[in-house]
């Protein structure tokens, strides 16, 4: 039984509705009901396509908790075979499943890796945030950004976004590729729905044929992932990292009132 996920079951579709309070952060509980969902899901032939979306207006999935890395590791290795949160995410994108992410709210460092593992993307315009600050704590993203928004947005606006830790809004997002498209809040669901519903209705044997080909073409191989895993587990452990975390947490860092403008915050830990 899931305490982080509603699932709700429609024909071959699962709604998925992420909901650990007080933030969504991704800890070990949130990682240990998506491997669960993930293999319940894959093992289930009558599931086709899967919907990831909050039940948090304001948050999709904040990031990583920074508290419990070496847990969040283990968490992921039931599903990955290895503790490492990019191979968690590699599997989802290898899966049979069509995976779409429903973005509203904020989502960023591993939220963002995660939604980037989905086969699709789609935000609110008028209320989601993306974010990778990771080079604001001195280390590289651990589960994959620097892999997909290469291949996504190009070098350069893949080195904008990494570097800089902004927070970009949705429409600048789907710009620069992060995202398929973005809908005013009020459509979203309806569009989603029914875009998920339709894949649905066409012949699985098509759909994993193509989504084998294309990830054939785009998905970063297990080794870079493996690199970005170890780098970033390296980089927590150095001291400019830790006494950064210390400061920021000092701050209100994994807090919901002083993570709703965290990219220009972001500055003060200098």
């Amino acid at each position: 039984m899931s305490n982080t996920l509603r699932i709700v079951r429609h024909g071959a579709v699962r709604f998925v509705e992420i909901d650990a309070p007080p933030m969504n952060l991704l800890g070990p509980e949130l990682i240990g009901d998506l491997v669960a969902f993930i293999e319940h899901a894959e093992a289930d032939t009558t599931a086709k396509i899967v919907v990831f979306k909050s039940a948090d207006p304001d948050y999709f999935i904040s990031h990583v908790d920074v508290t419990r890395i070496k847990e969040n590791r283990e968490a992921a290795s039931r599903l990955a075979g290895e503790p490492s949160l990019g191979l968690l995410f590699h599997h989802l994108s290898s899966s049979r499943l069509v995976t779409i992410a429903q973005v509203e709210g904020r989502v960023r460092g591993a939220g963002s890796e995660f939604a980037l593992a989905c086969d699709m993307r789609f935000a609110a315009r008028d209320s989601a945030v993306f974010g990778q600050f990771e080079a604001a704590f001195g280390v590289l993203p651990g589960a994959g950004a620097a892999q997909h928004l290469a291949r996504l947005m190009g070098r350069a606006r893949a080195l904008e976004v990494l570097l800089s830790g902004q927070d970009y809004d949705a429409d600048t997002a789907e710009r620069y590729g992060w995202i398929n498209r973005a809908l005013p809040r009020h459509e979203i669901d309806d569009f989603v729905a029914s875009l998920a519903h339709r894949i649905a209705g066409f012949p699985a044997a098509g759909q994993a044929a193509i989504k084998s080909r294309v990830n054939a073409i785009t998905l970063p191989g297990i080794e870079d992932l493996r690199r970005d895993s170890a780098l970033f587990a390296e980089g927590v452990r150095d001291p400019e990292y830790q006494r950064r975390t210390e400061f920021a947490m000092n701050r209100g860092f994994q807090t919901r009132g002083y993570e709703m403008s965290l990219g220009d915050r972001l500055v003060d830990l200098n």
